[in-house]
């Protein structure tokens, strides 16, 4: 029996979809903030969601590229309106995307900044408000384009280890194609960092640490974009320990794909988390088997391999790429973001958004058209998130010289929900690598914590939860170190903060 079967045998009781339904927020943005730039901001577009202030309110930093980035403070009433203020920011141009992560170990949320030019590190305090620490950690200031990030705690390191992705390099003359950079590594040492070499680099897009094999040691998945790397390059995974790239011998069968986002979760209900590889062309949903990755058949329906409305019959380009309960039916949908990377005649135009929601058999149905997000924009970076605390995850897309996208999470007759917000004390304060386990009467759903995928886009936000008919849950948190909790019952309905 397959995965996608099997899953069906967990969750069939879970009860029937609801329908999605958006309310366009985008108008009532303090700034019609946009990613700009030329043949150097192709790429890249992204943003992150966070709560910058502390006041239990998703808030949000996003890229501009030419542009100026932008932090935009949440100060939607709980339940109500979604809206954002502006806050005060340095002028920051050339930013690629971002990463929320508390690196400093202080408790308030800092952020990786990706640039075409030299990357950022601003430690925040609680406010929003951002300060440049990047010499203070020795994270490299070369002029570099980078596209691509994640990280990971190893060990009982104070410091987290970081993974930087760099695209094309463009200052190569015989380039831009086969002249992708090499990407690095930083580890920490002595309270700063030292960069390795991860070589070679295919062009990344995407990179995530995950612990795909739930054997207690996370592995670096890159995804690479074959428009420049043309022939030699290819989907990479790092081992960490020792610090090696898998190959073939190791089970990690050869793969080339334009890609360009990554996204992860458990949707089989075996505890091993898939992963969604977006590209120009077919977009590759594969199963995890504990040893290597399976491609799903084409009728589940996660392909979304041309424009499903508009009239462009031509291939699709996919972007970011995110899992989501939208409609808490205790099943996770997916929303892929799409756009031509300009001009390319060869891909459609036309090209909106995906809102795949999933079915109780483990199949994959569009939605975007009717939950009215199926903009024709150039899109790029996005994020799920519940922006005003109302139990349902909300949507931003960042697209390419077109404004931001905020949408409001409207679906009537949603399920239950429940959410997690972890902490433990420094290192780590996030929890990031820990596995959150929840039952509900007819299913099991697990996640793990990780900072990385999508396209340059990314959140640290309480963990998300749809409950179905459900009115209570009970959770497990299998924390980074390994020790497992008792299990505790959950109220449906509240944001949890289950600290160690």
């Amino acid at each position: 029996m397959g995965k996608i079967a099997f899953a069906c045998l967990l969750i069939c009781a879970t009860q029937a979809t609801a329908d999605p339904i958006f309310i366009n927020r985008g108008d009532t943005l303090p700034v019609q903030h946009s990613y700009t730039g030329g043949w150097d901001h192709f790429v890249g577009g992204g943003v992150a969601l966070m709560d910058c202030n502390d006041d239990g309110m998703t808030d949000m930093f996003v890229a501009g590229g030419a542009s100026p980035a932008a932090v935009l403070i949440n100060t939607s009433a709980p339940g109500g309106d979604i809206a954002f203020a502006q806050a005060p920011l340095s002028k920051i141009t050339g930013v690629t995307g971002a990463y929320a992560i508390d690196l400093n170990n202080d408790t308030h949320t800092d952020l990786m900044v990706l640039r075409n030019g030299s990357n950022l590190l601003l430690a925040g305090d609680g406010t929003c408000t951002f300060a440049d620490t990047t010499a203070a950690f020795a994270i490299p200031q070369d002029p570099r384009w980078s596209t691509a990030f994640s990280a990971t705690w190893e060990g009982a390191n104070t410091l987290p280890t970081l993974a930087i992705g760099n695209y094309v390099d463009a200052a190569d003359p015989k380039g831009p194609f086969g002249t992708c950079d090499t990407n690095i590594l930083l580890r920490p040492a002595g309270g700063t960092y030292v960069a390795t070499a991860l070589d070679p680099g295919f062009c990344p897009l995407s990179m995530l640490f995950s612990d795909w094999q739930r054997s207690g040691a996370p592995m670096l998945r890159i995804s690479n974009d074959r428009q420049y790397y043309i022939r030699d390059g290819y989907e990479q995974m790092w081992s960490l320990a020792p610090l090696r790239e898998l190959t073939q011998e190791d089970g990690w069968d050869p793969l080339q794909l334009w890609g360009m986002g990554i996204a992860s979760e458990d949707i089989t209900g075996d505890g091993l988390p898939e992963v969604m590889l977006t590209s120009m062309g077919d977009q590759l949903l594969m199963t995890n088997t504990g040893t290597g990755f399976d491609a799903v058949p084409f009728s589940t329906g996660t392909t979304a391999q041309r424009p499903f409305t508009g009239g462009d019959g031509r291939p699709s380009t996919g972007w970011h790429a995110e899992f989501g309960d939208m409609d808490n039916d205790g099943l996770a949908d997916l929303f892929i973001a799409k756009g031509n990377v300009d001009q390319m005649p060869d891909m459609a135009m036309q090209d909106p958004n995906n809102l795949l929601m999933q079915q109780p058999d483990g199949t994959f149905i569009e939605t975007a058209d009717t939950a009215g997000i199926a903009t024709f924009n150039r899109s790029r970076g996005g994020g799920l998130a519940d922006l005003n605390n109302d139990g349902l995850l909300d949507l931003v897309v960042v697209n390419r010289r077109a404004p931001l996208e905020v949408w409001q999470n409207a679906t009537p007759n949603a399920g239950n929900w429940a959410a997690i917000a972890l902490s433990q004390a420094a290192p780590n304060t996030d929890a990031i690598g820990a596995i959150i386990t929840l039952k509900t009467e007819d299913q099991i759903q697990t996640r793990e914590v990780t900072i990385g995928g999508g396209h340059v886009s990314g959140s640290l936000t309480p963990h998300h939860f749809g409950l179905g008919s459900g009115q209570t849950a009970h959770v497990q948190i299998t924390w980074p170190d390994g020790t497992q909790s008792d299990w505790q019952t959950l109220p449906a309905g509240q944001i949890t903060q289950i600290s160690r």
